[in-house]
């Protein structure tokens, strides 16, 4: 019995760490540029077909460091043609904007890519299993947990170590006074927005051996994600990692355990933490 709840708690762990990597971007954007990205669940479908593209022809790997990279530059335009030109707009306008980037990128991967689902295989390396406690356990899903772990950490000593990362924190506080210190606050709000959609084309192709591709696969992933977020904090990078690692958890344990309330659980939470705690487990900065 014990050794079976480890593996649940692994299974968590996987999805967490999945959602961690997504919702890690939303809080970096949202955390420089105050804007809520509708789209980033697009992003992360976009990633998981680029990555699909990519590996088909060049191999697994080639495929998660390319979705990466395109999507950091895709990032790049994203904040340049629709960030910067409505940062003094109402915020609903961005939303609107977003949410129709969102539709747009969803007939943009039926165009291309059709509306059969697709698979991405397994990196043979990793096809495995591993035997824990007696009990196996994928070999590739312990990947994914340490994926995340990586991102975690790289993301934290950037921000805490690095002069980029001072000038991302001190922006995430006050822009105006960092650009008063002579900070290229748009330079920095462009290289944020880039590093969270190029996690979401991380994320997406990591995904992809887990799930089946589609162009409205980003839907369920982009609620969850806004969950953590507005669990964790608003704009909090440690707040997202408690609030996704917790979700994991009662996403799976809940599909296990108690089924009938397993997606009503995450978004009760979210209206507990509304109510009593408004700025989420960790407060409102990176």
């Amino acid at each position: 019995m014990a050794n079976a709840l480890l593996i649940q708690v692994l299974n968590g762990l996987v999805y967490g760490g999945l959602l961690f990597i997504v919702s890690v971007g939303l809080v970096l954007i949202f955390g420089l540029r105050r804007v809520v990205n509708f789209a980033h669940g697009s992003l992360f479908m976009i990633g998981a077909y680029v990555g699909f593209s990519i590996a088909t022809v060049a191999g697994f790997w080639a495929g998660v460091l390319g979705a990466a990279v395109v999507l950091a530059v895709a990032g790049v335009l994203l904040d340049v043609s629709v960030f910067r030109p409505l940062r003094r707009q109402d915020p609903i306008a961005t939303v609107l904007v977003t949410f129709g980037l969102l539709l747009i990128l969803e007939d943009l991967a039926h165009s291309v890519w059709g509306k059969d689902t697709h698979t991405l295989p397994l990196p043979e390396m990793l096809a495995g299993s591993v035997d824990i406690l007696g009990q196996p356990f994928p070999a590739y899903r312990l990947m994914v947990i340490a994926v995340a772990a990586a991102v975690g950490v790289g993301l934290a000593l950037w921000l805490r170590f690095s002069r980029v990362g001072l000038f991302v924190r001190a922006s995430s506080i006050d822009p105006v006074t960092t650009a008063v210190q002579g900070v290229n606050t748009d330079r920095v709000s462009a290289l944020v927005v880039a590093v969270g959609t190029g996690l979401a084309g991380l994320s997406g192709t990591i995904a992809a051996p887990l799930l089946a591709l589609s162009p409205s696969m980003g839907g369920s992933i982009l609620i969850e994600s806004f969950i953590v977020v507005v669990v964790g904090g608003l704009g909090s990078f440690s707040g997202a990692l408690i609030a996704a690692l917790a979700i994991g958890q009662i996403h799976n344990l809940g599909i296990i355990y108690v089924p009938w309330a397993a997606t009503m659980v995450p978004f009760l939470l979210m209206v507990a933490v509304l109510v009593w705690r408004p700025t989420g487990f960790a407060g409102s900065h990176v």
